[in-house]
């Protein structure tokens, strides 16, 4: 089963876990994800392993609501997954 973006009310944010082959093909996503980070300038929280990253997008701090930008990450995160080879899911 395909694990997609799971929004969360309290408080709000995005949540969705990604699994990896290798520890190469985890690191290979984090780099590029850090690429889009930088580009959009929005900093998720991540946590990872040596298969898995734990990504959590949240809320916008002065609004407290998820808004474009935060679901245009996650779909540029959906993407990326997607282009790579050795992502799981």
């Amino acid at each position: 089963m395909k694990q997609q973006w799971k929004e969360r009310k309290r408080p709000q944010r995005l949540e969705r876990r990604y699994e990896f082959d290798s520890y190469d093909d985890l690191r290979d996503f984090l780099d590029r994800a850090a690429d889009i980070s930088e580009q959009q300038s929005l900093y998720p929280d991540m946590g990872f392993g040596r298969d898995y990253v734990n990504i959590t997008i949240h809320a916008d701090e002065e609004s407290g609501e998820l808004e474009t930008r935060q679901r245009e990450f996650a779909e540029a995160l959906e993407s990326l997954s997607k282009d790579m080879t050795g992502v799981r899911n």
